[in-house]
Parts: C-alpha cells; sequence; structure tokens
C-alpha cells in the first residue's frame, strides 16, 4: 500500500539530489532510507529509481509519483498547519500572493482594518510568484491571491473587488501630457518602461499596442513604482499605470497621467481562493472588507 511516508521520501530525494541529504532531512538512517525505497518497490512491483552511476534517475512510474507527492503534501502540511491552529484556538495565517504590482497601497488599506478585526489572524504577503499565481494557490503556497488577470480554473473561485482605469503615464514636459486621450500610433518614439512581467501580461500591449499592429521604440523593464515614475518625470519614457496610483503620485511629482484610447482601459482587481477553502471565515472576512476598500 501507497502510504504518506513513501510520498515524502520520493519528493526529498528529488528535493535533495541524493539518498544521504534525504535521509539527514527526514532523520533516518540511509539504510532505513534504502531499505523503504526497496519496500515500496516491492510493493508496487516496479523499480522508481534507476541507477546512474552514483546518482538516481526516476523512473516513469517514479516520475507519476513524484508529481502525486508535489500535489498531495502540501495539501495534507496544509491541513495539519491549520488542525494545529484549530486545537490551539487560533485562526491562522493568511498567506496572499500579489500578482498586481501597483496593488500595495490598496492592500494597505485592507491589512490595517483586518488586522483589527481579526487579532487571531496573522497576514503574510509573498511576491515572489511573478505572475504563477494560480500555481501557487493550487500548491497550497498561498491561500489567496490579488490579480488584474484571473485564470479561471477548477477549483477555484475570482471575486472582483474594485475597478479602475488603466491609463498612460507621462511627464508634464511630454508632448502627450495635454492630450485627452493617445493613440496607439503615437507611442512609436516612446521609451515604454513597465515591470519585469511577460509581455502577453501587460494590458498596455495587448489592450492597446498589439491589436493595433503598434509597438514603442524601445521597452525597459523596472521593479518599483518609485523608480519607474523618477524616470518618467525625467523624460526618459512613458508607463502605463491605473488611474488612482497615478493620480496619488501626481501630487507629488511632475507627472500626468492620460487616457488611454478614446474610451480607456477599464480592469478590476480579482481575489482569488480554492474553492474548497471559500466558506474558512478569516478569508471571507478579508473579501468582505476588500469590497469596502476604497483610493
Amino acid at each position: 500500500m501507497l502510504e504518506r511516508m513513501h510520498l515524502s521520501v520520493i519528493r526529498e530525494v528529488d528535493r535533495q539530489g541524493s539518498l544521504t541529504a534525504a535521509a539527514d532531512v527526514l532523520c533516518l538512517t540511509q539504510s532505513a532510507l534504502s531499505h523503504t525505497i526497496k519496500k515500496v518497490e516491492q510493493q508496487l512491483g516496479t523499480a522508481i529509481w534507476k541507477r546512474e552511476g552514483r546518482s538516481l534517475r526516476l523512473t516513469q512510474a517514479g516520475q507519476y509519483l513524484l508529481g502525486l507527492a508535489n500535489r498531495v503534501l502540501p495539501q495534507l502540511e496544509h491541513a495539519e498547519q491549520l488542525m494545529r491552529q484549530f486545537a490551539q484556538g487560533q485562526r491562522g495565517v493568511l498567506r496572499i500572493g500579489m500578482e498586481c504590482h501597483p496593488c500595495y497601497q490598496w492592500l494597505l488599506k485592507v491589512v490595517a482594518p483586518y488586522l483589527e478585526r481579526w487579532p487571531d489572524v496573522d497576514v503574510d504577503v509573498k511576491q515572489k510568484f511573478q505572475f504563477g499565481g494560480i500555481k501557487a494557490l493550487f500548491g497550497y503556497d498561498i491561500d489567496l491571491l490579488v490579480t488584474p488577470d484571473p485564470l479561471f480554473s477548477q477549483g477555484l473561485r475570482f471575486e472582483p473587488v474594485f475597478d479602475y482605469e488603466q491609463v498612460l503615464v507621462v511627464g508634464c514636459g511630454h508632448p502627450l501630457a495635454g492630450r485627452q486621450h493617445v493613440l496607439p500610433h503615437e507611442l512609436a518614439d516612446e521609451i515604454l518602461i513597465t515591470y519585469p512581467v511577460p509581455l502577453e501580461r501587460l494590458d498596455i500591449y495587448n489592450q492597446f499596442l498589439l491589436p493595433a499592429g503598434c509597438a514603442p521604440k524601445k521597452h525597459k523593464t523596472i521593479e518599483t513604482t518609485d523608480i519607474m515614475l523618477q524616470m518618467v518625470a525625467s523624460g526618459r519614457g512613458i508607463a502605463a499605470l491605473p488611474r488612482w496610483l497615478a493620480d496619488q503620485y501626481a501630487a507629488t511629482m511632475e507627472i500626468v497621467p492620460v487616457r488611454l484610447g478614446e474610451h480607456g482601459i477599464a480592469k478590476q482587481i480579482f481575489l482569488g481562493v480554492r474553492d474548497a477553502d471559500a466558506d474558512i471565515d478569516y478569508l471571507k472576512g478579508f473579501v468582505e472588507l476588500a469590497r469596502d476598500a476604497r483610493l
């Protein structure tokens, strides 16, 4: 019979790259680990690893079990963590993944009242998913995903929480600064500065430039909003950001928001959760507060 320990062994050997290192992590002797491997291979009637010199390589059966381990073990570990928290009278930790670079100011407006309303829940914000938030949700690395581009999938639920307009941001001295709106071809000689994400996830490309067959003269990426807008204010490029964020920075910097196209680009921020967790009270509480947060 396949047991949890067998999946843990398969995952750890793959992670560590050797039986010796995996045995240390699992608090086993190398001989005990080797015995466990032989036993499960005998029970299953097929080899899980093949030896190649001093290294191990997963067989096709082993690759399948590794995939199973990577799906099942995080769910079991997550459930055990929740049970420990319930047993200790705690609600737990709300792990939030961010796929929206400019949304941190909005998030702070939600987190502050949330922590006050839910004193027995901690909040952890994770930023390293680089538009891999769906995988992080399925993998139980996060509990809630903040994204402007939901990928609706079975087992996940996305709730819209606020609307915004994506706008072009230029320096006050830029020729486009006085315009009511801009057209795609008017950016052909511009240096466009964006966050370091794939082009297909950038609204200014997929909803404005590419449908018109246009592109900027040059595309640069900058991770931080402050530096990006300092570059824009100094005339070294243009950017595309939510209007609410552009308006906030325009109060202290020499920048101006301009509508993208005659009708603009309308967007929404969504909160994604797993269907199985959607009724957890502290998750529902965050979604409710998020709907009420205004910028």
